[in-house]
């Protein structure tokens, strides 16, 4: 009986006693940030006249304000006659590829202006697929493609 109670004493001893010879081996290794923001970019698009900037928010403004003026002037190369005045915004989805191409994804027109005039959506695919070189947003280095909503005002005056 005595053996027993000894042998069930060491046994329990034993298995309780690994805990206290813990033999942690120190990691060397850098921990990995695996939390990623998929709504943001690191590097907006740019165009090259944008290419010198190097703050985000100064760059971000650059490259609205590139896409819009290139995107008016070559709806302004137009003639376009109508009956009555036009003063309307359009919203335009753009997206920019991984490699700098872009795509008029969706372009948000009334009816009116779409009776008005009927070619409004393909001189707008048209003025998005001559934008000029495009470098793609970056998210850790990497190149990613982005999505842009761009307003476009329609001014056109009745002649």
């Amino acid at each position: 009986m005595r053996f027993r109670i000894i042998s069930l004493f060491l046994l329990i001893s034993i298995c309780t006693s690994c805990d206290f010879f813990n033999l942690k081996k120190k990691s060397q290794l850098q921990q990995v940030d695996t939390i990623i923001d998929f709504n943001s970019v690191d590097v907006s698009p740019s165009f090259a006249v944008c290419d010198s900037i190097f703050e985000k928010a100064a760059k971000d403004k650059c490259f609205r304000i590139t896409i819009h003026k290139h995107i008016s002037e070559s709806l302004s190369k137009h003639k376009l006659e109508v009956r009555k005045a036009i003063n309307e915004t359009i919203q335009l989805v753009v997206v920019i590829d991984n490699k700098g191409n872009t795509i008029a994804n969706k372009i948000a027109v009334s009816d009116s202006l779409k009776i008005t005039i009927p070619v409004i959506d393909s001189l707008i695919r048209v003025s998005v697929q001559n934008l000029p070189k495009l470098f793609p947003a970056t998210k850790r280095g990497i190149p990613v493609a982005t999505q842009y909503q761009i307003p476009i005002q329609i001014v056109v005056n009745k002649k």
